[in-house]
């Protein structure tokens, strides 16, 4: 009497399916959230370039003689506009994220130009509160740039 050889060849293979189709099940998760990470961590890269080129055009004009801070406000403002950093318009207006000041550095007169800005993440901001951030808590992440710049003329 031969034994047929052929099921436990069957049963091999979906054995061998099920263990790949299980890998596939854990692995293609970790690779999406990778790539939602990698994405998510390049805008908000991106946004505080943004950030730190409106605060130095902002220092560059309020060093500049008769600049005033409401006109070194709105030229940041513009510039986080034309930056896609527009979002700011339906809260508050985007010079409300803007603060200059003057002061003196030692015998130097210098011009200091501060931009803040809140950060959401869009898809990690839902993800963290199902780990546990609980739905009580603030995920923005508040980004600040500054430039500081010597005043002409001094």
């Amino acid at each position: 009497m031969a034994l047929n050889p052929q099921p436990q060849h069957a049963d091999r293979r979906k054995r061998e399916r099920g263990a790949a189709l299980l890998e596939a099940a854990f692995a293609i998760p970790m690779l999406l959230a990778i790539a939602v990470g990698i994405f998510e961590f390049g805008r908000a890269y991106q946004y505080k370039q943004v950030l730190t080129n409106a605060a130095r055009e902002g220092a560059r004009y309020s060093v500049t003689p008769n600049s005033d801070p409401a006109t070194a406000k709105s030229l940041v403002a513009q510039y986080m506009k034309n930056g896609g950093l527009d979002q700011c318009i339906d809260a508050a207006p985007c010079e409300a994220y803007v603060a200059v000041q003057d002061a003196m550095v030692g015998t130097v007169p210098v011009s200091t130009v501060t931009v803040t800005y809140p950060f959401q993440f869009i898809v990690l901001q839902p993800i963290t509160q199902l780990l546990g951030g609980g739905s009580g808590v603030d995920n923005s992440l508040e980004m600040k740039a500054t430039a500081a710049m010597r005043k002409e003329g001094s």
